[in-house]
């Protein structure tokens, strides 16, 4: 069903998510893509319990196919914090609306943090690490393994905001989980590009933009809309001031196949861990007033119909 070929300069990726329904959608266009070369997926609590979005994993793996994708559990936990998770989003389950199949395979029994290793040191290229979750994982990897950090060529990341939060008036959900892991991450020297919520506000799907992926004829769309239609639900609540739902999570992939819909600026930004308002947020330098040198590629316009039109032509790829 998925492409199994990869062409020669395909990009190899190693994805760190909490599925969770813009997860899952990511995970769903990165498999479908010869442009990228996914080694590993691993999990992080989030969008729900460690458990369930490890599951969830497997299960959209399973959807698609890709039995051959190495998949393990990282940290349970933030390094310094209790878990907080976003059910009020995404469900019991963390993927609550269609119908998804059981797992057809097994995580590693090794820890996220181990596999992420493996897989960056045996890479004959250097490796994009994909973190769209809470950034504990790729924390822990940095701090454990410091000789790879020259193996890896960016952190693309969902987190993060230039302006408004949505889970405080000052941070994004994903920094908010684990401030001091996030701290760690932009302080680690490796290129990172963000995706924050400036950026994936914009990518917001509209009713007829779930239609038109649910003609698309494959399981794999169906299961798409599907997931859409749930997620709109929480975002139909007036406060948020959306006509759709934010598709978060897919800027990552949709940046990495199609960065030529994207405007940015690099800049310095820090990470807030004891503000008494401002936990978690993400204190975004555009204007030099700090003098700290550049450490981040920040997102802040999107071309949202040819955004649309990656995800239906990533979809498309499953017929």
């Amino acid at each position: 069903m998925s492409p199994t070929t990869m062409p020669a300069k395909a990009k190899p990726i190693i994805l760190d998510c909490d599925p969770g329904h813009d997860d899952a959608i990511s995970l769903i266009l990165a498999m479908s893509s010869q442009a990228l070369k996914p080694l590993a997926v691993t999990t992080s609590a989030g969008n729900q319990t460690p458990d369930k979005t490890l599951n969830n994993a497997l299960r959209i793996l399973t959807l698609v196919e890709r039995h051959d994708i190495p998949v393990a559990a990282g940290a349970p936990e933030p390094l310094a914090r209790e878990l907080i998770i976003a059910d009020n989003v995404h469900g019991e389950s963390g993927l609550d609306g269609p119908k998804l199949p059981d797992p057809a395979f097994e995580p590693l029994t090794i820890s996220g943090i181990e596999l992420m290793a493996q897989k960056v040191r045996e890479s004959d290229e250097p490796v994009t690490l994909v973190p769209s979750g809470p950034l504990t994982n790729i924390a822990l990897f940095l701090s454990t393994y410091p000789e790879l950090h020259s193996k890896v060529e960016r952190i693309v990341l969902m987190g993060g905001a230039a302006e408004a939060g949505n889970w405080t008036p000052a941070a994004e959900f994903n920094i908010f989980v684990d401030p001091e892991a996030a701290d760690m991450v932009y302080k680690s020297g490796i290129p990172i590009t963000m995706c924050g919520l400036d950026i994936t506000h914009q990518a917001q799907i509209m009713d007829e933009d779930i239609e038109r992926i649910r003609v698309i004829p494959n399981p794999v769309a169906k299961c798409v809309a599907e997931l859409l239609d749930f997620f709109m639900i929480y975002h139909r609540d007036p406060k948020w001031g959306f006509e759709g739902a934010p598709l978060h999570d897919p800027c990552t992939i949709a940046w990495l196949l199609k960065p030529e819909l994207f405007t940015s600026y690099d800049c310095w930004v820090g990470v807030e861990t004891k503000g008494e308002y401002t936990q978690g947020m993400t204190v975004v330098d555009r204007y030099q007033l700090t003098n700290n040198p550049h450490n981040t590629q920040v997102l802040c316009k999107l071309d949202r119909q040819g955004f649309v039109d990656l995800i239906v032509e990533c979809l498309e790829a499953y017929n």
